[in-house]
């Protein structure tokens, strides 16, 4: 009898590892639809490390001339780029560049100025059903906090940008999307918006497409965090002083506290 019991357990065992070697197999096979993101060495990625403010300057330019037409930043003021990646005087002059609605006037009535620092980035489409019916149905994403909403970061993005090519032989997309195996199910709704030299920079860097979006991404990485130089410099700080504070409270005990710790007391007999 316990050997029939045996044999049983034997063979149940055997079906629930079939059972999960199926389940892992089927996983990995779901997870084939999206190819892995290849992590990248970013210049402010380390403890210390720092944005690298001409390519945030760079990745600006690639974000007004071509992703502005589409995709928002509404959690960016212009004032958040002075002495970031411009001078005071470099993004007033941007600012005035974009006509913003203001209002109402004394009328009731809203106008137009030419903008300012205070002015957040404007949206290209006036509300959420426009900005839909522009882009067949789908909505561009604001781009404010894109690096953070993504699995992978500026990686997924880099990836992206640089991800779409021609579909595989077998797999037809239906019209108004585009193949990108970067993407989750392969099929997007935007165009590649990048190529070989699509804008000029005024530094002289050659705009290849690669260049074009590791700029663009940091510049979305810096938009994500702009606070993030600034708290690693207090962070900086705080350490430093609090390792010297903890070398003064070693010193203290060792040298002042320690006579006391280590001091011995006795009573003589006085009855001898």
């Amino acid at each position: 009898m316990w050997g029939r019991l045996r044999s049983l357990a034997r063979v149940a065992a055997g079906v629930g590892a079939l059972g999960g070697a199926a389940l892992a197999g089927g996983s990995v096979l779901a997870s084939d639809e999206v190819l892995p993101i290849v992590h990248m060495h970013w210049p402010h990625s380390g403890y210390l490390d720092s944005y690298d403010a001409a390519s945030i300057r760079r990745g600006y330019h690639v974000y007004k001339n071509v992703c502005s037409s589409c995709h928002s930043l509404e959690a960016i003021a212009y004032r958040n780029l002075v002495d970031v990646c411009f001078t005071e005087e470099e993004v007033k002059q941007i600012a005035l560049e974009t006509d913003v609605e203001d209002g109402p006037n004394d009328k009731g009535e809203m106008f137009t100025r030419p903008g300012k620092l205070s002015d957040y980035f404007p949206n290209p489409y006036p509300n959420e059903e426009a900005a839909r019916y522009a882009n067949n149905g789908a909505l561009p994403p604001d781009l404010s906090l894109i690096t953070k909403a993504r699995h992978g970061g500026i990686d997924y993005v880099f990836a992206l940008l640089t991800g779409f090519r021609d579909p595989p032989e077998g797999i037809e997309l239906r019209e108004g999307l585009h193949y990108n195996p970067y993407f989750p199910g392969g099929a997007i709704g935007m165009a590649q918006p990048l190529y070989d030299e699509s804008i000029e920079y005024e530094d002289g860097t050659p705009a290849t497409l690669s260049q074009l979006a590791k700029d663009v991404s940091t510049f979305l990485a810096w938009a994500a965090e702009p606070e993030h130089d600034k708290r690693k410099r207090i962070g900086a700080e705080w350490i430093s002083g609090l390792t010297l504070l903890a070398l003064l409270l070693v010193y203290q005990k060792r040298l002042r506290w320690s006579l006391l710790k280590n001091r011995r007391i006795e009573f003589p007999d006085m009855g001898k």
